[in-house]
């Protein structure tokens, strides 16, 4: 086995007592010259004046924590490091990142992780140096604590919330470009005029009226009303005089709600009397944010369960029923030690893959707790269930059961009728009913509200029952396959602004209505009309991706702008290399099947196309351009 030292013999970032050192940190968003995806790239060696241990000491330590890590067998300490670090990676939650490479140099390793938040990634790679420095001395290390530090960063990323990681996934499963736009705060997926652009599930094609509307809750009950649906007699109210009068007039128990919310935010469920009512509107009081008018819905509490019908494209896709948090005694421990219990299941991470929330201690809970008779100090009887909320809110601990199998034509039907009077991708429809096999015509059966933003969570992964593909349906409804996302793609490794516009020209004589974006290292253009060229280069090509009306994309990576920046993009259509050097060479390492391939080096021609290779060397006085330009037809 080759160790390798540290550099130079000196410690970069090393402590005394160190004998690995990492440093030379990179994150590329897209292929590099090290891995064909996004990834953190780093430098690992052993400091000079230090021996580590055995591999098999490391290897046996780190196999308690990962037993598939521990009866495999590795090269060497780099890539020992690198697997562990891909593996850590995926922070218990089963993050999609898996690949990573390691590539020798004199006195050091280049280490290689897909990565998708450079944050929570170069801190990763740090947590698990601490770990390997911890076994070679011998001492403690705080897994758990540490690694829920980590899990939190990536939650707090605009990649760690359910709904935006699962269609992540999902895309990055199904060969669809995907990324965020930091100036919108979008997440953006396909390319040029096959993209889409949008906030978890809510999308630009979305029409921001009937999202508006939504929001609503007294006219969108009115509407639904009008079309002949159940929804529950209620008022809305502006004082907590109001508020009693109103429940008094229709009738104990009552629920209550802010008229602007979400995810059950300030919303109390069956509510029996005044000093419940008083309580539950002041909750609803403290949830409207500051900018709304107080506007609270007191209406008849219906019994039954909480469902979510979820619709999309106007088509019934999944069902799932709501239960409210709960805890099970067992004779001996205090509601609070349950409940501290219940949080630490595997199941409760409550992480971007996580099927349960924490469940959440608040004034509602322990409100709810007294009017069982019960606090958080009761011990529960063994065999007990003790619900802890009216309210079956998932984001504060609530359990999901997958009901999309047991749902009645006529609800199904019902909720297709609603969705279609939506111009929305997704919508989520809210109901309280016994149970959705029987028909909301012969049933106790009520609409509570419609939800333009809806979760995907509870279907993808539900605490109970069968998953549903939420993110796959709605992906399908914007692209039937990853080619159907992209636009064609040229790619040179060299190329002057005078032959990208002989280019563009060329082009737009066979397809003269098309808008074709182009970018080398010298000037942006959209058709023939320059545009303004940022200094970040990967900028200027997602510019042009995130135009609205590109039908082609023709773009220049050299050397070093591959290994300052990487690419932006995966796959090409054509790849032109003039004379290319061994790291311009990975622009052909990830094309398309029937993509085209154009070599020159010195005078020899080398054209790949449909598995065919054809040969010959360049005329006296033959312009290259010549070449690769007869070549564009065959892609476009």
């Amino acid at each position: 086995m080759v160790l390798q030292k540290s550099s130079d013999l000196v410690r970069i970032n090393a402590r005394r007592t160190d004998v690995f050192d990492i440093f030379n940190f990179k994150h590329y968003i897209g292929p590099n010259p090290y891995l064909d995806i996004g990834a953190l790239v780093f430098d690992f060696a052993l400091v000079d004046s230090r021996e580590p241990l055995p591999i098999e000491d490391y290897i046996a330590k780190i196999g308690d924590r990962y037993p598939h890590l521990g009866s495999q067998s590795y090269e060497s300490y780099a890539h020992l490091f690198a697997q562990v670090v891909s593996e850590v990676g995926k922070l218990d939650m089963d993050l999609h990142l898996n690949r990573w490479s390691v590539k020798p140099y004199p006195g050091f390793v280049r280490i290689s992780v897909q990565s998708l938040h450079e944050r929570t990634t170069r801190e990763v790679a740090y947590f698990v140096w601490d770990w390997f420095e911890a076994i070679t001395q011998d001492e403690d290390f705080t897994f758990d604590e540490q690694l829920v530090r980590l899990q939190n960063k990536f939650r707090a990323s605009v990649y760690g919330g359910p709904t935006v990681y699962a269609l992540l996934r999902t895309a990055y499963e199904k060969g669809i470009p995907a990324f965020y736009l930091w100036e919108e705060g979008l997440m953006q997926y396909g390319l040029g005029k096959k993209h889409v652009r949008g906030v978890a599930t809510t999308f630009n094609c979305d029409s921001h009226l009937d999202s508006e509307f939504t929001t609503r809750k007294d006219d969108c009950k009115a509407f639904l009303k009008t079309l002949g649906f159940p929804v529950p007699e209620g008022d809305i109210v502006f004082t907590e005089k109001e508020a009693l009068a109103a429940a008094r007039q229709i009738g104990y128990p009552v629920a209550v709600k802010p008229v602007v919310g979400h995810k059950g935010i300030g919303v109390t469920a069956d509510i029996q009397d005044s000093k419940e009512l008083a309580a539950a509107y002041n909750r609803a009081l403290a949830a409207i944010p500051e900018d709304q008018l107080t506007r609270i819905i007191v209406e008849k509490s219906i019994s039954g369960s909480d469902f979510r019908l979820l619709c999309v494209n106007g088509r019934f896709v999944a069902a799932t029923e709501r239960r409210p948090a709960s805890v099970v005694g067992d004779g001996y421990l205090t509601l609070a030690e349950l409940i501290r219990l219940e949080n630490r299941k595997p199941a409760r991470l409550d992480t971007p893959t996580s099927p349960m929330s924490k469940i959440q201690i608040d004034d509602a809970m322990e409100l709810y707790l007294e009017e069982q008779r019960l606090s958080l100090d009761s011990v529960i009887e063994k065999g007990r269930t003790v619900y802890l909320r009216k309210v079956a809110n998932l984001s504060a601990g609530g359990m999901s059961i997958d009901a999309t199998q047991t749902v009645h034509d006529d609800n199904i039907i019902l909720a297709q009728d609603i969705a279609q009077h939506f111009q929305l991708t997704c919508l989520g429809i809210d109901v309280i009913t016994k149970s959705l096999s029987e028909s909301w015509k012969s049933s106790n059966f009520a609409i509570l509200e419609i939800n333009a933003a809806p979760g995907v969570l509870m279907h993808l992964k539900p605490s109970v029952g069968e998953s549903v593909d939420v993110p796959s349906h709605i992906l399908e409804t914007f692209f039937e396959s990853g080619t159907d996302s992209r636009i064609p793609i040229i790619t040179f490794n060299k190329i002057s602004v005078e032959e990208l516009q002989a280019t563009i020209d060329h082009i737009l004589l066979q397809h003269p209505h098309w808008t074709i974006g182009a970018v080398c290292r010298d000037a942006v253009f959209v058709n023939r009309s320059k545009k303004v060229l940022s200094k970040n280069y990967n900028s200027n090509v997602q510019t042009l991706l995130r135009h609205p009306k590109l039908d082609l994309l023709i773009a220049e990576y050299a050397e070093d702008i591959l290994d300052e920046e990487g690419m932006f993009y995966r796959s090409s259509n054509m790849v032109v290399l003039d004379n290319p050097t061994e790291t311009e060479m990975m622009l052909v390492r990830d094309v398309f099947d029937g993509s085209t391939v154009v070599i020159r080096k010195g005078n020899d021609i080398s054209i790949r196309r449909k598995g065919l290779i054809e040969d010959y060397t360049l005329g006296e006085d033959e312009p290259f351009t010549r070449v690769y330009l007869k070549e564009t037809g065959a892609i476009l």
